[in-house]
């Protein structure tokens, strides 16, 4: 059985902001993991099931409002209701920093990991209805 993977693309925003700078705050790149989580769950399970918490975050990089991130998720281990996974978000755009041309900005090649983490997701047994 192949265990699914999936990802998302977003620009952050300026809402996203919680530091000056532009500086947007961790806990955003976790939300993203979550969100990732939750369609893994449900390729596998048919079902949203829980976050019940990370075994590892590692923040590596700065991530500011305009960046553009590519967040992607895996599930490395199936339980019996526990799924456990690993994550990691990517910048793959950033602002050039341009003076004269504010909305110049440059694609990252390689892009930069920003975040990783590992974490564990439940699904109750009598929620998963065996989509994989």
């Amino acid at each position: 059985m192949t265990l699914p993977q999936a990802m998302i693309r977003l620009r952050i925003s300026a809402h996203d902001v919680h530091y000056a700078g532009g500086l947007v705050d961790g806990a955003r790149l976790l939300q993203l993991f979550g969100d990732v989580a939750t369609e893994l769950l449900i390729r596998h399970d048919g079902d949203e099931g829980l976050f019940v918490g990370y075994e590892e975050v590692a923040f590596l990089a700065p991530v500011h409002a305009g960046d553009y991130l590519e967040v992607t998720g895996e599930i490395l281990h199936v339980g019996r209701s526990s799924r456990r996974m690993a994550f990691a978000a990517h910048k793959v755009i950033q602002a050039a920093g341009l003076v004269d041309q504010p909305s110049a900005c440059d694609v990252l090649r390689p892009p930069p990991l920003v975040c990783r983490a590992i974490g564990t997701c439940v699904v109750p047994v009598a929620c998963q209805r065996g989509k994989s």
